[in-house]
């Protein structure tokens, strides 16, 4: 079991784009039990690998009860969003300490390549949807926080830097 840290905002790499997975590969498997480990260690419903500082398409989420169910995505790509939104208290251990309401699609289909290298077009509904968003926008270089009106957005962030020293 490898717990890895967390990039600490407001890193440069927290605000980049993650470079496409070119095949999965035992190195690619190997990440994602690290990011899984980590995953269950903070508690979370869900990770993206820049969170942990590779910058590479990779996501795991977990969102169910009993946990071991975590679902892990190379290159994941929202094919549909759902027009119902479904609100969320979401947070970062990027940006400890903070959290806010978001507002998101409550399912998506999301395509992705699975541990196997395998294509794969899965739905998602709830807390399963709205941590796939969250992982996809970590892997675009965005944080929740980015959802937020600007007023809400900077006194989080003037929290969070004031949480941080």
């Amino acid at each position: 079991m490898t717990v890895r840290p967390f990039v600490p905002w407001p890193d440069a790499r927290l605000r980049t784009a993650a470079d496409p997975v070119e095949a999965v590969t035992d190195e690619i498997r190997a990440i994602w039990q690290d990011m899984i480990d980590t995953m269950e260690a903070m508690p979370g419903v869900g990770l993206a690998a820049p969170q942990i500082g590779v910058l590479l398409r990779l996501a795991v989420v977990d969102a169910s009860e009993a946990r071991g169910q975590a679902v892990r995505m190379a290159n994941p790509e929202i094919l549909h969003a759902s027009v119902q939104l479904r609100d969320h208290e979401e947070a970062s251990p990027n940006l400890p300490g903070v959290s806010a309401k978001v507002s998101r699609p409550r399912a998506v289909t999301v395509r992705y390549l699975d541990e196997s290298g395998t294509p794969v077009e899965k739905d998602f509904v709830g807390l399963w949807a709205t941590s796939v968003q969250h992982q996809v926008d970590h892997l675009d270089g965005r944080l929740y926080v980015d959802r937020l009106s600007k007023t809400r957005r900077d006194m989080l962030l003037r929290k969070a830097r004031k949480l941080a020293r």
